[in-house]
């Protein structure tokens, strides 16, 4: 377990203090955190592994995704703990300690972006900046109980940021309040105020529902009572959408092995969606660190080892029909959902497991949580995170996805239901549901 007096999230303490006339800026007065993974003039950025840090020296400028948030008037306090090479969902660091999760000490923050994450949900900061490349925003954000936001893929600009994937690589960001969420990604993407757009419609994935563990009606009531409390129920509409993948993607049929067809536990479109999201990312990771991994064999905690092992091995076998899914998805997303349309999934499938759990049974379920995770990974579509409280004293999650170039549209609409929503999940709660 990490230090203790901040729930174990910082790796190093430091004050960046914002522009001198900040009191009129839309940050003014909001302190922030930054996952170990961004560039900050002075530091060694550690990359959450001890041999990284050693044989990298100190950055000699600030990441330009951190510099817009301190022009716009936040205070960055520090620098957090994360996933060893941001290789994991789970949260765990061997090395400097896993950040204490407060919504349920006994279970896993979820990562790779873990200490932005705790950061938030333990109220040290008003917001934090983390990376997601293949979930490590969402899934911690969903696992702590706090909102957490994945941009279009390229809107906001990585530069400072150190590359793992870069078909998938993306910033992010937490937030315990939506204002504070959509005002930090207004600066971000350099987005003006405007008035908020209705949806056009809002599907929801009948069958990424069914695969969950928890109720499917505890997760989509609050959204659907919301939804018709302020736009009209005839909004919400119920596809299969594993079906619609599987018959628009046609590159996928590389990827629909034995092991995605098993209809029980996942649902074979999506699984086999994973499977390319995963491949290209470790033929991406080797090509940024292999040569480091070969040279410096780095000191690297169970799980992750076995994980760089296997994108050491990868080859650029099938790598370019990735390519081609990633373009037949982004196609397909766009003509299901059309202008304004979002689609509403399950964040994760399962609550967040134990502390110290079998590394076999945890790669089981990152296996599982990545079939929901590559819907936004390979489509480039911006995804939120939206908190629903606790089922079984667990926090419990919904996630909205809208099209690429649609996160001002998408931030607005998590700012309008969210208030509706945490009062349906409040009498959800006193019903013992």
């Amino acid at each position: 377990m990490a230090k203790d007096s901040d729930y174990g999230v910082f790796m190093e303490k430091f004050v960046l203090q914002p522009s001198p006339s900040a009191h009129d800026l839309p940050l003014n007065s909001l302190t922030f955190a930054v996952k170990d993974i961004y560039d900050v003039d002075g530091y060694v950025t550690g990359l959450g592994n001890p041999d990284w840090a050693r044989t990298h020296p100190a950055a000699t400028s600030t990441a330009p995704a951190v510099l817009s948030v301190l022009r716009a008037g936040a205070t960055c306090i520090g620098k957090t703990v994360m996933d060893e090479m941001a290789c994991s969902i789970e949260g765990e660091n061997i090395h400097y300690g896993t950040p204490r999760n407060p919504c349920a000490p006994d279970r896993i923050p979820g990562g790779s972006s873990s200490g932005s994450d705790v950061a938030v949900a333990a109220k040290l900061v008003d917001f934090a900046l983390g990376t997601d490349t293949g979930g490590s925003v969402r899934v911690p954000a969903s696992y702590c109980g706090i909102l957490g936001f994945r941009p279009s893929h390229d809107v906001v600009s990585t530069t400072g940021v150190i590359p793992m994937a870069q078909s998938f690589d993306s910033m992010g960001w937490f937030a315990r309040d939506p204002v504070i969420l959509n005002r930090v990604g207004r600066v971000l993407m350099q987005l003006p105020d405007v008035d908020p757009v209705n949806p056009s419609q809002i599907i929801i994935a009948e069958d990424c529902f069914q695969l969950s563990a928890i109720p499917s009606d505890r997760v989509t009531e609050p959204l659907f009572k919301s939804v018709n409390k302020l736009f009209g129920g005839d909004l919400v509409k119920h596809a299969i959408l594993g079906d619609y993948v599987k018959e628009k993607v046609s590159s996928l049929k590389q990827f629909m092995t034995e092991e995605t067809a098993d209809q029980e536990y996942n649902i074979p479109s999506l699984a086999a969606l994973s499977s390319a999201m995963r491949l290209l990312q470790r033929y991406e990771l080797k090509k940024n660190h292999g040569e480091w991994v070969s040279t410096v064999k780095p000191d690297l905690g169970p799980g992750i080892s076995e994980r760089i092992c296997k994108a050491i091995r990868t080859t650029d076998e099938n790598v370019d029909v990735c390519h081609s899914v990633r373009t037949e998805l982004r196609a397909a997303l766009n003509a299901f959902l059309g202008d304004c349309g979002v689609l509403a999934i399950p964040t994760v499938l399962e609550p967040p497991p134990k502390l110290q759990c079998d590394p076999i049974s945890l790669e089981a379920l990152s296996v599982k949580a990545f079939s929901l995770l590559s819907i936004a990974g390979l489509s480039g579509f911006c995804q939120v995170s939206i908190p629903l409280g606790l089922y079984d004293n667990l926090p419990v999650s919904i996630s909205l996805l809208a099209k690429h170039g649609s996160d001002g549209f998408l931030l607005n609409l998590v700012e309008s239901l969210y208030k509706n929503i945490q009062q349906e999940v409040g009498i959800a709660e006193k019903k013992g549901y």
